[in-house]
């Protein structure tokens, strides 16, 4: 890549970095809508906070895509098999979300939960599948370590955009032509990751791989695609592998537990969808783009754990901030409140991505990274489906309003553990060295 002066700017309008960045959008576009936003509907409609607290469950589908990655990155979609292994199995799922969205929003909570949660899960699990091809083809087309760091945040830009796009700016759409209407909207936006994988290059890694895979037997390429990402991930990494793990795990629970209360806290506060959406659209979104710069920085200017523990530590002190809202709830401190979280999750979220990037193996690398974000995904996953039991069962004794502020103040506290185990990481690393 050029080291001209125009690089810092001019590298982010790159053919490469424009597609990831669309396809960073096609990826982000489904995740909160068969999560947070769908719990603002289902509020919107008198479902209970336990409901919607379980319904989250669909999200599973992200934790356990490791399960099928190994066959991602050996296969191609028969049909599209002219647009090569990763690009084939990106746009069938591109389609599938985009049709399952379009349902969701025709069906709607008027057809009972479990159907409503069957169409999520089938979006949820697509989408899963989508992330791991997009992963895969974001760290194989990267050259080099200072390109995976452009793509990756391209990527993030273009994810963070479409979180934006699902939860706030659909707010506004929904208050104007209803959620139904507006997940068909939603669905048909899936054109731009479509649009973005035709347009897109196979890896040349991949096409190497898919020649030599021919020579071999059934057997080696079994355990070739689904044992050695596994092996050779744990010997690369020797005993640190399970701490670093254990410490990726732990990093977002905050982000994870909190989440599907926050659109039921505004809408129990009294907040408008459009002054949310409005407020997301504008502090939010100076938020997530500045957390977005700030961790690239930090990864650049403190390596990799290092920024980890700052991203952590702000994400940890947004959460907490939340428990200030059942109780002081205008606009201007709402905005304040919503731009530190967002603040905080985009930089954390960025540091963790690019270090979660670097654990990787090429050849194996959507079957190891799919591993490493299900790692991350597990416990938050699971402790989110009790968000809702939670906030009702501390509402029966000390009130709504506490016990939101006490569920938002634990969401926080319990993001500690990993910014000490990443200590410990850098302290062994520090130690390796001398």
């Amino acid at each position: 890549m050029s080291k001209s002066p125009r690089r810092p700017l001019a590298v982010y309008l790159e053919r490469q970095n424009l597609i990831m960045l669309a396809l960073g959008f096609s990826s982000g576009l489904p995740f909160m809508l068969v999560a947070n936003t769908l719990g603002y509907w289902l509020r919107d409609e008198g479902t209970s906070l336990k409901a919607i607290g379980f319904i989250t469950w669909v999200g599973f589908a992200y934790t356990f895509k490791f399960l099928w990655a190994p066959i991602i990155d050996r296969t191609s979609v028969p049909l599209l098999a002219k647009l090569g292994r990763r690009r084939s199995w990106m746009i069938l799922m591109q389609v599938l979300i985009g049709v399952g969205l379009a349902t969701m929003g025709t069906v709607g909570p008027s057809h009972g939960l479990v159907t409503l949660g069957i169409l999520a899960l089938v979006v949820a699990f697509s989408s899963a599948t989508q992330d791991v091809t997009i992963d895969a083809w974001r760290i194989e087309t990267a050259r080099n370590p200072e390109e995976l760091g452009v793509m990756t945040s391209s990527y993030t830009f273009g994810y963070r955009g479409a979180l934006l796009a699902s939860e706030a700016v659909i707010l506004l759409v929904a208050t104007r032509i209803g959620w139904n209407s507006s997940y068909v909207v939603y669905g048909a936006l899936m054109a731009v990751g479509i649009t973005a994988c035709l347009l897109a290059a196979e890896p040349l890694s991949q096409s190497a791989l898919a020649t030599g895979a021919v020579r071999t037997s059934s057997l080696n390429r079994l355990v070739d695609s689904i044992i050695n990402p596994f092996v050779i991930f744990f010997r690369t990494h020797g005993t640190n592998a399970f701490l670093m793990l254990l410490a990726i795990s732990l990093f977002q629970l905050p982000n994870f537990v909190m989440g599907p209360m926050t659109n039921p806290l505004y809408h129990d506060i009294g907040l408008t969808k459009d002054t949310v959406g409005a407020v997301r659209g504008s502090f939010g979104l100076v938020a997530v783009f500045a957390g977005v710069a700030t961790g690239g920085f930090l990864v650049l200017k403190l390596g990799r754990i290092g920024a980890l523990m700052v991203g952590g530590s702000a994400q940890i002190l947004g959460t907490i901030a939340y428990a200030i809202l059942p109780y002081a709830h205008d606009p201007v401190t709402f905005a304040a409140i919503m731009a530190a979280d967002n603040f905080g999750i985009s930089m954390a979220g960025v540091t963790l991505v690019t270090y979660m990037s670097s654990l990787t193996t090429l050849g194996y690398t959507a079957t190891q990274y799919a591993l490493l974000s299900s790692v991350y995904t597990v416990f938050g996953k699971l402790l989110k489906g009790f968000s809702g039991t939670v906030v009702e069962g501390l509402a029966a004794h000390v009130g709504l309003m506490e016990a939101y502020a006490l569920f938002f103040a634990g969401a926080g506290l319990i993001g500690i553990p990993a910014i000490l185990l990443f200590l410990l990481l850098a302290s062994q690393r520090r130690q390796r060295a001398l």
